[in-house]
């Protein structure tokens, strides 16, 4: 592989940023833009007002469940697969609205944290109530806090009915609560309990990280301190609004908790929300948040000063998740001209599409163009959201699935583009020798926009 060091431009549009696009000017001031970026981010853009949020979309499934379930024997089959079509709707319609404002916004920037903290976060639309309700996940609790404190961003996404519904949340019951006694007195053989899927995912993937030194007793603890949050409007008695955050005291285990060394006697909602403010300003979740950002914007391995001045900068800072991306952008070491990142096939089809000019899908939607790619959007393989190392993008058959998309995209602009013209507007100057001489071999203008976007020098940043 033959790379040409990347110029502070290039850095600024393809590492830090979305892409370069032939009708926008390269930054003069890079930093300057990057920052700047920050006043011109839109929390609910064009593409997405047109969107239904949460409470519309948890309403709708609600109520297309409870007809599947009253639908006689005949009739249940229709109603089940028109309520598939219109979760894949649902689906495809919130894909196109999060490309499109990849593809349209004036803060790329910004749009990648969106991204990189909706990957944090990870649901998965394997869950068909977690489909319909993706999208707006990512508008509602990700979008209004990427500039704002860590603290608020993991509030919102623990009470969010996605994130609920994927972690199994509305099924935790405290062992010891109203709803668990009543229930062992009508019927002793069924047994209510936790379920310690949203507590231990907190613990490892959203705040602490792994081997940051909690224990078993600790998840147990967390667990039993958020029995009670829950949403309403889904399942058989669709009690409550839909879409809409409830905590249920019958179902909050009582009594105090003490989860790593510390005692949290609060009663009720508060005693998950006074854990959630400690692991926030936690210097665990500092160092794991900062290692996951140095990861995802320097190196498939950070370097250890870069992670130690990024976590100083959030504890110092309260958590304020902007003064965090200041000192990245203001690190040298987001600046080294190799281009160490390998793009994923999300990055990748979204800087092709910014880099062709194209805004919009077309005839076609934008997801089954992910799932081809081998990244389908809100679809990662676990909880830990998809992967953010070369080696988890770079083998021989994901790199023929972007040749395939490559060619396609190309034939779809067509003569309009020269490859020529494009390559170095694109790379911000940073083009290998390599790469302008087989883009002026190409047999066609269709060719040689191909080749430039599957060169070694497009498919890093």
């Amino acid at each position: 592989m033959t790379t040409t060091a990347m110029t502070t431009a290039a850095i600024a549009v393809n590492r830090f940023g979305l892409g370069a696009r032939p009708d926008e000017s390269l930054p003069a001031d890079p930093r300057g833009w990057l920052l700047g970026q920050f006043e011109r981010y839109q929390a609910r853009p064009a593409p997405w007002s047109g969107q239904s949020d949460t409470a519309a979309l948890a309403g709708a499934y609600g109520a297309q469940q409870r007809e599947v379930r009253q639908s006689q024997a005949d009739a249940k089959a229709a109603a089940r697969q028109q309520l598939q079509r219109e979760t894949r709707v649902a689906y495809r319609n919130a894909v196109d609205a999060r490309v499109t404002s990849a593809l349209v916004t004036p803060a790329p920037f910004v749009e990648r944290l969106v991204h990189f903290w909706s990957n944090h976060f990870a649901v998965s639309v394997e869950k068909p109530a977690v489909a319909a309700l993706a999208g707006a996940f990512e508008a509602e609790a990700i979008r209004p806090h990427v500039l704002g404190r860590f603290e608020d961003m993991l509030v919102a996404v623990e009470r969010h009915p996605a994130m609920q519904i994927f972690l199994d949340q509305v099924r935790s019951i405290g062992p010891d609560s109203m709803a668990a006694r009543v229930a062992a007195q009508r019927a002793p053989e069924r047994q209510l309990g936790l379920n310690e899927n949203l507590a231990r995912e907190i613990l490892e993937l959203h705040t602490l990280g792994v081997r940051s030194g909690y224990q078993q007793a600790d998840v147990t603890e967390f667990a039993r301190a958020l029995t009670g949050w829950s949403i309403g409007g889904l399942g058989a008695r669709a009690e409550g609004e839909p879409g809409h955050f409830e905590f249920r005291p019958r179902l909050h285990e009582p009594g105090a908790r003490s989860i790593l060394g510390r005692a949290y006697p609060q009663q009720g909602e508060a005693q998950a929300l006074a854990v959630l403010h400690d692991l926030a300003h936690s210097e665990a979740t500092a160092n794991h948040l900062a290692t996951k950002l140095a990861r995802h914007f320097v190196a498939d391995t950070p370097p250890p000063a870069l992670v130690t001045r990024l976590a100083d900068a959030y504890l110092r800072n309260g958590g304020a998740l902007s003064e965090v991306y200041r000192a990245l952008v203001e690190s040298p070491e987001a600046w080294v001209g190799a281009p160490a990142k390998f793009k994923t096939p999300w990055e990748w089809a979204v800087s092709s599409l910014r880099g062709l000019g194209l805004r919009e899908p077309g005839a076609q939607h934008f997801a089954p163009m992910l799932t081809q790619l081998g990244q389908p959007v809100w679809r990662p393989g676990s909880p830990a959201g998809y992967d953010d190392i070369a080696a988890s993008w770079a083998g021989p058959d994901a790199l023929v699935r972007r040749v395939e998309l490559a060619q396609r995209l190309a034939a779809r602009v067509g003569d309009r583009l020269d490859a020529r013209e494009l390559g170095p507007r694109l790379l911000a100057g940073s083009m290998s020798a390599p790469t302008a001489g087989a883009i002026a071999r190409a047999e066609s203008a269709q060719t040689a926009l191909a080749l430039l976007l599957v060169s070694p020098d497009f498919q890093r940043r």
